[in-house]
């Protein structure tokens, strides 16, 4: 890979997510007041020339240095200033938006992790509204979808910063296969999201509330309740339609966190400054790469290559495209032309592979989870030409390690029973194939090798036997209420706290404050109602160390 480096020319410095200064949102504090006893400056005298005595010195300036202030750059503008500037939505004095903003206001915490978080993408949606002339409350509304977090899971399987289930997205172009789902691409997903939301304000009348409302809960449950009022003679505005409870409570969530932006300290808060300027960029990779080439030649993270990158959940970009990847802007002078330049074993990391009696480009390539053009440009191979017996063939190989976030998300495709799933693994079980090795398994499957071994209670270099079955899985995975917090069935990474509860709290709203699910604070604590909490009890919960 020091070859690879060097290809690069200077190793590129972004500001890496880890680096960053985490977002303050604190109670604010008193304002500083001033000394009555030091003399305001005159503003009569302002432009006035002094003069000096004949005997006065006057002392050399010095020539300014790189270390002066006035050399230094001003900040960026604050994207908040930019986002209250575009709000369009009008307010609503209802109870429902009272509540919803106390819950915000009470629990900075949660906001600071939000935050943190949008500051990647925030600018980039802002940028897009705006230049659709659309409200900019709507770049609020992933705040209350996914908390910003871009691999965001919903019980209802809803994916992404915008949360698109899989048929939503599928209608608005957003692609899912093996290698990539876009509805947790921070681009196709945003489009797809402002496309739809377009849609909606066009088919419900140019009412935004409803558009946000039938975002939620689909156009058609919104339109049957305007129908239903209209045979009423009832107002068909949203404080009047009878809704699902969860919609009925979405609108007045982004209304809360629409006032809070517009005026944080008129609730006791202070947001630190987002700069109103691009976090990413986009660099065309030419074809499919290897995600840890990308990260080492961009000298960033893998983690932060993936936070960008959320739609690809394996090690490498998805064969048929999309060929293009989100990077830090300040890593991307100069990468688009130096990936663009990698030659094909440069591109992927690669093994070898001795071809045996029976196999095909095609039966390989399914083995190694890649396209026989692939192969066939790695090895240099015509279109016709056949593989011989007993020749090596350069294969794609993966050295990384992926992000828990990552492995997560691939895990949540190959789920027992999901419709594409991968073929031959079933309930947890994997059937071995001829020449299949317990490498070319785990690279198939987007887990490592060492964790396969374990959980079939064999050694890495194990020769395995066609029809066997092993075990891939430990438990089948499960769906996270935000994609955040480790749920019920994976507490082994996750830590224990304990939570008292207090007046007015629900199980809903101490499991949004957690970040996990209702039903896994139900089945810690052995409660089997949702309303059954008082005031004083302690509840215990398991919670990703990480905000």
């Amino acid at each position: 890979m020091v070859a690879l480096l060097a290809l690069a020319g200077c190793a590129h410095q972004p500001r890496s997510t880890e680096a960053l200064l985490p977002i303050s949102v604190t109670a604010t504090a008193d304002p500083v007041s001033v000394d009555p006893a030091v003399p305001a400056a005159d503003p009569a005298s302002a432009g006035e020339v002094a003069v000096l005595p004949d005997e006065a010195v006057v002392q050399p300036i010095d020539p300014p240095t790189l270390s002066d202030h006035s050399l230094v750059a001003p900040p960026a503008p604050d994207l908040f200033v930019r986002l209250r500037s575009g709000f369009k939505l009008e307010d609503a004095d209802e109870a429902i938006v009272d509540r919803e903003l106390n819950w915000y206001a009470n629990h900075p915490d949660y906001l600071e992790r939000t935050w943190s978080r949008a500051e990647q993408y925030l600018h980039y949606i802002v940028e897009q509204l705006n230049a659709r002339s659309m409200p900019l409350e709507l770049a609020l509304l992933p705040v209350v979808e996914s908390a910003f977090e871009p691999y965001a899971y919903s019980r209802a399987r809803a994916s992404g910063l915008w949360q698109f289930i899989s048929g939503t997205g599928s209608l608005y172009g957003l692609k899912q296969d093996w290698w990539y789902d876009g509805r947790r691409d921070v681009v196709a997903s945003t489009r797809a999201a402002l496309d739809y939301l377009q849609a909606l304000h066009d088919n419900l009348g140019g009412d935004w509330l409803l558009a946000i409302a039938a975002y939620n809960c689909g156009e058609g449950n919104v339109q049957r309740a305007i129908n239903r009022n209209l045979r009423l003679g009832r107002p068909t505005d949203l404080w009047h339609l009878k809704l699902p409870r969860e919609t009925r409570s979405y609108v007045p969530k982004l209304l809360a966190m629409r006032r809070i932006v517009a005026d944080p300290a008129a609730y006791g808060l202070e947001f630190s400054q987002i700069s109103d300027e691009p976090y990413f960029a986009q660099v065309a990779t030419g074809g499919q790469i290897d995600l840890q080439v990308v990260a080492e030649i961009a000298g960033i993270t893998k983690d932060d290559l993936y936070e960008l990158n959320p739609a690809f959940h394996r090690w490498a970009t998805d064969p048929t495209g999309p060929y293009s990847l989100l990077v830090p802007v300040e890593a991307a002078d100069g990468l688009e032309q130096t990936l663009l330049s990698l030659t094909p074993e440069q591109r992927m990391r690669v093994d070898r592979y001795e071809v045996s009696h029976g196999d095909t480009i095609a039966s390989i390539a399914t083995q190694y989870s890649t396209t026989p053009e692939l192969l066939r440009h790695l090895n240099n191979m015509d279109s016709k030409e056949k593989p011989v017996i007993g020749t090596v063939l350069l294969v794609p190989s993966s050295t990384i390690q992926l992000p828990e976030k990552a492995m997560r998300a691939a895990a949540l495709f190959d789920r027992p029973g999901r419709l594409g799933g991968r073929r031959g693994t079933h309930h947890g079980l994997h059937v071995v194939r001829r020449g299949d090795t317990l490498y070319a398994i785990a690279h198939r499957l987007g887990t490592d090798v060492a964790t396969l071994a374990r959980l079939n209670n064999m050694d890495v270099g194990d020769t395995l036997r066609a029809g066997q079955r092993l075990v891939v899985s430990s438990r089948a995975p499960r769906a996270e209420a935000s994609g955040t917090r480790s749920s019920a069935s994976n507490t082994g990474n996750a830590r224990q706290v304990t939570y008292t509860v207090r007046r007015g709290d629900t199980l809903y709203s101490i499991a949004r404050l957690l970040q996990v699910t209702v039903r896994d604070l139900l089945g810690w604590n052995g409660i089997s109602t949702a309303g059954a909490i008082r005031p004083g009890q302690k509840l215990v919960a398991f919670v990703n160390g990480r905000g």
